[in-house]
C-alpha cells in the first residue's frame, strides 16, 4: 500500500470529525458513541483508519503552525514579514507581547492527536482478540508506532510550556472529567522516555523498498531513537544522548552501504562519505544548492528520519503553514521573514552567523525580494549557489502556488541527531578534573564534537579554497559548546528547533543570559521591555490559554505571565 494511499484513508476520520472534535478543555473530545465503537474496532484496517488519522492531524496547519511558532517564532531567526500587523497574535510574539488570549497558546490540536493515540492503544488490544489476521508482533508495532506519536506530541508541549496535564487514558465518554492539574516537566520527561524505552524494541526497522515513502514518514524505531536521544538531551543525560545518536548515525551508515553494494556503479565507499557520515553532497558540477534541494524541494531524502508528508498531488492536503508563514509564489516573503541582522550578515565584511561568505545555506535558505530578504527554505523547491568570483551568488525556482505547497516538514534529520551528539559530547566534558586522565578525556571529547561540527559545515563551504573552521578558536568547553549552538542555527535555521535550542541552554545554564543575548540581536519595538522580560526563567516558556485556565480548576498559569488575563507580566524579583 503506497503512502498516497495509505493518506486517503484518512478520509475516514475527516468524515468522523463531529465525532472527534477538541472543544477548549485540552481533553474535551467529543466522545465516539457506543454504536460507532462496537462497529468500528474490529479489524485490522479499522486500527490502520485512525492511525493514518494521527498523521493527518499532525499535518494539520493548526500543528505545523505551532510546530514554527513554539519553536521558531520567538527566537532570534525570525522576525515580522508582508502584513504581520494583520495578524495580531504573531504581532504579538515578536514584541515578547504574549498573553493567555494569544491562539498560538492553544493546545487542543496536539491534545487531540494524544487522545487518538490513547484510544488506538485502548482498543487495538481487543481489534487482535477478534481479527486473526492482526498477528501479535503487528499489534506491538502499532503500540510502539502511536506511542511514539503521543510522545512527541508531549514534547513539543512540555518544551513549550513546560508542566501540563499529562495522561494515557483516553477520553471517549463526556461522563469523565477532562479536569488533570500539570504534571511537572522532568516528570512528565521521565515518563516518555520510560515509554520509548519499552516499544523501541517493537517498532518496525525498515518498510519494504516498494513502501518508499514510509520510511521517512511513519515511525520506525530511528524515529524513536532519535526522539530519545533529543529527550536525554533535555534531561542532561548525555551518555545517553550521544549513545541514541549513535544509533541513529549508525544506522544511516548502513542503510547507506546497504545502498552502495546494491549500486551498479563501481564506487570507493570512502570517496562517497563526507568525514565518514553519509551525507549529500550540496556541489553539483561547479554549482551548490543539491543537498538543499533533495532534502527540502524533492523530500523524503537519505538524510531524512522522520518527516510530515505532503505529496505532489493537488487533490490532497497542502502544506498551509508553510505557505503562510514563508511564503509561495503570490507573496514573498510571508508574514515572517528573517532576522535583518542574519538576512545582511554577508555585508559585512567577516560574516557573524555565518562562518564565511562562501557558506552556501545562507544563500539556500534566504532569497531577496526587492529591499528585504524572504525565506526561502521550504517555500522553494531548488537553489543554485555561484560561488566562483568574490561574490557568491544564490537563486532559487518553483515556489509553490499559495494553496498548493507540498513541502514536507522535517522533524528529525541526520544532520540534526549529528549535532546533538556534538552537544552531550561536549557537556560531558568535566572542567574540574585536573588529572591526566581528565585532560586527556576533555580533549578527546573536543575534537570529537569539533570534527562533527567541522563535517556539516563542510557540507556548505562553496569556496574554491576549503578550510576547515580553526580549533583552537574553540579549544574550552564554553568556546565549544558555542560553536555547536551556532552549527545548529546555521544548519536548522527556520526549522522549528531554534528556540527550543536556546531553552534548553537556559535550563542548563540555569539562567537566560545566553538566550537574551542571542534574541536582542534582531532587534525589537520594546526592547529594554523584551529583555526585562526574559531575565525570568519562567517567560522563555508559554502561557496557558485563558481558555484552558477557565475550563480546568487545576492548572496554575505561569507565573511570569500574571494571571494570564493581560499582557503585563510579573516583576522580576517575585
Amino acid at each position: 500500500m503506497k503512502l498516497k494511499k495509505y493518506f486517503y484513508k484518512i478520509s475516514w476520520l475527516m468524515m468522523a470529525a463531529p465525532l472527534l472534535s477538541s472543544c477548549s478543555d485540552f481533553l474535551e473530545v467529543e466522545p465516539l458513541n457506543e454504536i460507532v465503537l462496537e462497529k468500528f474496532w474490529n479489524e485490522e484496517s479499522d486500527v490502520e483508519n485512525v492511525v493514518a488519522g494521527c498523521y493527518s492531524s499532525l499535518q494539520s496547519q493548526a500543528c505545523v503552525e505551532r510546530m514554527m511558532a513554539w519553536g521558531e517564532f520567538r527566537s532570534d531567526n525570525i522576525v515580522g514579514g508582508t502584513n504581520v500587523a494583520n495578524n495580531q497574535d504573531l504581532a504579538n510574539i515578536f514584541k515578547e507581547n504574549i498573553n493567555a488570549s494569544n491562539g498560538f497558546t492553544s493546545w487542543d490540536k496536539m491534545y487531540y492527536v494524544i487522545n487518538t493515540c490513547n484510544t488506538v492503544l485502548l482498543y487495538a488490544p481487543t481489534v487482535a482478540q477478534k481479527d486473526p489476521n492482526y498477528t501479535e508482533s503487528e499489534l506491538n508495532a502499532t503500540r510502539a508506532e502511536v506511542s511514539a506519536l503521543r510522545d512527541l506530541c508531549y514534547f513539543y508541549l512540555i518544551r513549550t510550556f513546560r508542566d501540563v496535564p499529562y495522561t494515557n487514558t483516553p477520553y471517549l465518554d463526556n461522563t469523565q472529567s477532562g479536569a488533570v492539574a500539570a504534571t511537572p516537566f522532568d516528570a512528565v520527561l521521565d515518563s516518555l522516555i520510560q515509554d520509548l524505552e519499552s516499544v523501541q524494541q517493537y517498532a518496525v526497522k525498515t518498510y519494504p523498498t516498494n513502501e518508499p515513502y514510509y520510511q521517512r514518514g511513519r515511525i520506525t524505531q530511528d524515529v524513536i531513537h532519535a526522539m530519545l536521544c533529543d529527550m536525554y538531551l533535555w534531561k542532561q543525560d548525555y551518555q545517553s544522548a550521544a549513545r541514541y545518536a549513535d544509533l541513529v548515525i549508525d544506522a544511516k551508515l548502513l542503510e547507506y552501504k546497504n545502498k552502495i553494494a546494491k549500486s551498479s556503479v563501481s564506487s570507493n565507499l570512502q570517496d562517497q562519505l563526507l568525514n565518514g557520515y553519509p551525507l549529500i553532497t550540496d556541489q553539483s558540477g561547479s554549482s551548490y544548492g543539491n543537498a538543499f534541494s533533495t532534502i527540502f524541494g524533492d523530500g523524503n531524502s537519505s538524510e531524512s528520519i522522520f518527516e510530515l508528508m505532503y505529496m505532489n498531488d493537488d487533490n490532497m492536503l497542502a502544506n498551509g503553514a508553510v505557505s503562510y508563514y514563508y511564503g509561495n509564489a503570490t507573496t514573498f516573503p510571508g508574514i515572517v521573514k528573517p532576522a535583518e541582522f542574519i538576512s545582511a550578515d554577508m555585508t559585512l565584511d567577516v560574516p557573524q552567523v555565518y562562518t564565511s561568505k562562501y557558506d552556501t545555506r545562507y544563500y539556500e535558505n534566504m532569497e531577496s525580494s526587492g529591499s528585504e530578504y524572504g525565506i526561502a527554505k521550504y517555500a522553494s523547491r531548488f537553489a543554485q549557489v555561484t560561488t566562483s568570483g568574490t561574490t557568491p551568488k544564490g537563486t532559487h525556482g518553483s515556489f509553490y502556488p499559495s494553496a498548493y505547497c507540498h513541502a514536507n516538514w522535517i522533524i528529525y534529520r541526520l544532520t540534526d541527531i549529528m549535532l546533538m551528539k556534538a552537544e552531550a559530547l561536549v557537556e560531558m566534558i568535566d572542567e574540574n578534573d585536573s588529572t591526566a586522565t581528565g585532560i586527556a578525556q576533555r580533549d578527546t571529547l573536543l575534537h570529537q564534537a569539533y570534527n562533527i561540527v567541522n563535517t556539516v559545515n563542510l557540507r556548505s563551504n562553496g569556496s574554491t579554497n576549503k578550510t576547515d573552521i580553526d580549533y583552537n578558536l574553540y579549544s574550552s568547553k564554553t568556546q565549544m559548546a558555542n560553536l555547536v549552538l551556532q552549527e545548529r542555527q546555521r544548519e536548522l535555521m527556520f526549522e522549528g528547533k531554534r528556540w527550543y535550542d536556546l531553552v534548553r541552554r537556559s535550563r542548563r545554564d540555569g539562567n537566560t543570559n545566553y538566550l537574551v543575548s542571542r534574541v536582542m540581536q534582531k532587534g525589537s519595538e520594546n526592547a529594554s521591555v523584551l529583555q526585562s522580560k526574559l531575565t525570568r526563567m519562567e517567560a522563555i516558556y508559554w502561557p496557558y490559554n485563558k481558555e484552558e485556565i477557565q475550563v480546568n480548576p487545576y492548572l496554575v498559569q505561569n507565573p511570569a505571565f500574571g494571571s494570564g488575563d493581560t499582557n503585563s507580566y510579573e516583576g522580576t524579583n517575585k
